[in-house]
């Protein structure tokens, strides 16, 4: 502890002073402590920056306040809304980054914050709770055209509608939703859900124009002399194809098509064997969709299991529903008869060096090949958009480039979401609400606020003995023999109320005070002021501490930094 010789006077603010026998000056540290808030790990995690220690602590601390649950769930939707239009979706389909950087991993498991997500989004849904407007009676003359409504499109034009903007989104498809609808298989994503969710947003004033394909049905010159600013959101809907001989042959689909067919309805036939290339989402997806048509499935993939990009969890429901796996396999040719898919000649490949991507790159090996029977072939290798109408926002061969804001390099349009670049659900969320920002204050002649987010804060830094261990929350899923059997029903059940909240108050609070109470319990001097109505700020009195660091020390959130007075 560093010690400093002060002399008696009075600093309110400054060392507090004592003296012994006779007058004369104590020596004692000069250190104070301070609240500071920081960066929990979650938030930094999520693409959105989603407040979510904020969120489940509102749900925790009003239970500890014997709220009535109703209001605690409405504030934790509106938390979640003030950037996520789409809590029910995100909660059933979001890879959640959040939980993989849970500081409460070091102590038993990850807070269940997707689940949590899901039904907040699932309760305000059964409670027709409407979304809100950032400001009640605010409109402006500016007409803004959005083209495509998946995630990114969605976000775009909700934040518009909230700033009072009128808004247009024109679909290409069907039905609204984009690659949420049309490359989502209803057993993860109930098609009711998509369908509330995005009404919501219909309901804040924003017109939806189906089955009009910019570039086919509209020039993308007459948006831009009709309205004041476009956004697009197109998604990439366009699978890739193998490029190995015999791939044209009846039977042959890629990853995108084939579960845009499905998806929308649509009678197929697969045969008894189905081979499905790649090792992201949407080949297991594809994979999975097969076995519901009654077919046995198989995924050739060219690495191992430890490199698959898809979601750990659907890659597990693949394997319980019977999927097979081929690992360190890849295509060399389709094999046909009478111009249809027999099976797909494989050549057997060995990890090498590590690539761009960081996972070790599938290197041949020489003279090992082996050949699979098949009825259907699916190519689940990659997608990238259809760029009719916009090809002239493209960089190059890249696919379109945005800016910071989702500027792109003709003034008046804005792009996010899959046209950039093959992410996350939440990631397009994010690009269509930082598009809409752009838009807003472009049109209002208003600089953007700039805020730096304080550090963030990691489990190195917290008081983790404090927290008592309990495993977390798990959704009921439905068993692999009646998915199977049931086709489209939803797989994963949600959290029941009790859960939720026990859930949320799993929930560390890291970086920012949760009440608990222990900086006053371990305080010997009175220094640290407990508030009488629970939610007011805890309080210290400078003139009562002595600088013994215990509050610090024993804080469990790490909320509490000691600090010099005399230097700042």
């Amino acid at each position: 502890m560093a010690i400093k010789r002060v002399e008696k006077k009075d600093l309110k603010s400054g060392p507090a002073r004592s003296s012994g026998a006779g007058g004369s000056s104590l020596e004692q540290s000069p250190l104070r402590p301070r609240f500071v808030e920081k960066t929990p790990p979650c938030r930094a995690g999520c693409p959105q920056g989603t407040d979510i220690r904020g969120i489940l602590t509102t749900i925790a601390k009003g239970e500890k306040a014997h709220e009535p649950r109703e209001k605690t769930f409405e504030k934790a939707f509106y938390m979640i809304t003030e950037k996520n239009p789409l809590p029910a979706i995100c909660g059933r389909v979001c890879p959640h980054p959040c939980e993989t950087a849970c500081n409460r991993a070091k102590v038993d498991e990850p807070a269940s914050i997707n689940a949590v997500e899901r039904f907040v989004g699932d309760w305000a849904l059964e409670q027709k709770l409407p979304l809100r407007k950032a400001g009640e009676g605010v409109k402006h003359d500016e007409r803004i055209a959005v083209i495509g409504s998946g995630p990114a499109g969605l976000a775009c034009a909700y934040h518009l509608a909230r700033f009072g903007y009128p808004v247009t989104i024109y679909e290409a498809f069907p039905r609204a939703g984009g690659m949420l609808r049309y490359g989502i298989p209803a057993y993860r994503l109930p098609r009711e859900t998509i369908d509330a969710e995005v009404q919501r947003i219909l309901d804040l004033g924003v017109e939806l124009k189906l089955g009009v394909m910019v570039g086919r049905d509209i020039p993308l010159s007459q948006l831009k002399s009709e309205y004041r600013a476009v956004f697009v959101g197109i998604g990439a809907h366009q699978g890739k194809k193998l490029g190995v001989p015999g791939e044209d042959a009846e039977g042959m689909w890629t990853g995108t098509a084939f579960l845009n067919r499905v998806n929308r309805g649509e009678k197929i036939s697969v045969g008894k064997k189905v081979l499905v290339v790649g090792g992201g989402d949407t080949a297991i997806d594809a994979a999975r969709v097969a076995r519901r048509l009654g077919a046995e499935a198989t995924i050739v993939y060219r690495r191992t299991r430890t490199e698959m990009p898809a979601i750990e969890p659907e890659v597990v429901g693949a394997e319980e529903e019977g999927v097979a796996f081929h690992f360190l396999a890849a295509p060399l040719e389709v094999l046909t008869a009478d111009g249809r898919v027999r099976g797909m000649r494989c050549q057997v490949m060995e990890l090498g060096e590590p690539d761009s991507s960081g996972r070790r790159r599938p290197v041949p090996v020489a003279g090992k090949e082996f050949t699979l029977e098949a009825d259907t072939i699916v190519a689940a290798i990659s997608q990238e958009p259809d760029f009719t109408g916009v090809a002239h926002l493209r960089e190059g061969r890249d696919w379109i480039k945005a800016g910071e804001g989702g500027t792109t390099k003709e003034e008046g349009v804005f792009a996010g979401g899959d046209v950039l670049d093959l992410g996350l659900v939440t990631v397009a969320l994010y690009q269509g609400r930082v598009a809409a920002e752009t838009i807003h204050h472009q049109l209002r002649n208003a600089t953007a606020e700039k805020k730096t987010p304080p550090p963030v804060i990691y489990h190195d830094k917290m008081a983790l003995a404090y927290y008592e261990k309990k495993l977390r929350a798990q959704c009921e899923q439905m068993d692999p023999a009646v998915r199977l059997a049931e086709g489209d029903a939803e797989i994963a059940k949600g959290l029941t109320e009790e859960q939720t909240v026990a859930e949320s108050m799993r929930c560390m609070s890291c970086g920012f005070c949760m009440e608990c109470g222990t900086c006053w319990s371990y305080c010997q001097d009175n220094a640290v002021v407990k508030p009488l109505v629970a939610g007011e700020p805890y309080k210290f009195k400078m003139e009562f501490c002595k600088g013994c660091k215990k509050c610090a020390e024993q804080c469990p959130c790490g909320y509490i930094e000691m600090y010099d007075p005399m230097v700042g």
